[in-house]
């Protein structure tokens, strides 16, 4: 306990003092207080935006959209995944289109979505998915390709079903693997939901940024800055949490001790 204590102190000593040259300076007058608002005034604005229920109301929509997209990516990338590794015919043809797609940044085709869908929430589910598909992908190829052959010959000499070969060899094999494509994917359509959110929609934490920049109100753009790189921290922590947990029921209490 001491020693996550003294850790927990040491990380938070930089962004404390940090924070506590931003709130003299600020006072002091030492920088522009519209460009730099003080710590405190971001942190009324907050609490102005929570207590109206407005904060809220972004929150909910850029959740229920990162939500609806992600299981969306994993529904798609993960059976192709298997797919692909089943069948070279197959990762032969898709090769071109998949790399193409990859190659481009979900943001470069907002403008184009929004004339195809609107500003509906197709538009931002798109997004999610193109933003988070690939990490999905590769990683779970990459897992799959992890199962040493060996195990599998030993499934073959033992008998075992499809089921038992998946659940004994290939899910503890491939899960460490397919759970980092996971976090990473989830990383990035968070990002990539907030810049879409900028362009095309009129409710979520995006616009709440750009709402406030319109009306020249810097102390809630910060607030909804700090706002969403809290989420993210938070969801990516939470995820790490639930992976580790993951992976020690897969691979048995011996190692889930450990």
């Amino acid at each position: 306990m001491r020693r996550a204590s003294g850790h927990l102190l040491a990380g938070a000593a930089l962004p404390l003092g940090l924070l506590a040259a931003w709130e003299i300076a600020a006072r002091l007058g030492a920088v522009n207080a519209f460009l730099l608002p003080a710590p405190s005034a971001v942190l009324a604005a907050g609490i102005e935006l929570a207590g109206s229920g407005e904060l809220g109301r972004h929150v909910l929509a850029s959740a229920q959209r990162v939500a609806v997209g992600f299981v969306l990516a994993v529904a798609l990338a993960v059976p192709l995944a298997v797919a692909l590794r089943r069948s070279a015919l197959l990762a032969r043809c898709l090769r071109f289109p998949l790399d193409f797609l990859r190659a481009t940044p979900p943001l470069a085709l907002v403008p184009l979505l929004v004339l195809w869908f609107g500003l509906g929430e197709a538009v931002k589910w798109t997004v999610i998915v193109l933003a988070s598909f690939f990490p999905i992908l590769l990683n779970t190829m990459a897992g799959l390709d992890s199962v040493r052959p060996q195990l599998l010959e030993m499934a073959r000499t033992l008998q075992l079903t499809g089921a038992e070969r998946v659940r004994f060899i290939i899910l503890p094999a491939a899960l460490p693997t397919f759970l980092a494509g996971l976090r990473l994917a989830f990383s990035n359509c968070w990002r990539a939901l907030v810049g879409a959110e900028l362009i095309a929609t009129s409710v979520g934490l995006g616009y709440l940024v750009m709402d406030a920049q319109t009306l020249a109100r810097s102390d809630i753009v910060y607030a909804a800055i700090l706002v969403i790189g809290t989420l993210g921290f938070l969801a990516d922590w939470l995820f790490v949490l639930l992976a580790r947990i993951t992976v020690g029921n897969a691979n048995g209490p011996g190692l889930a001790g450990s």
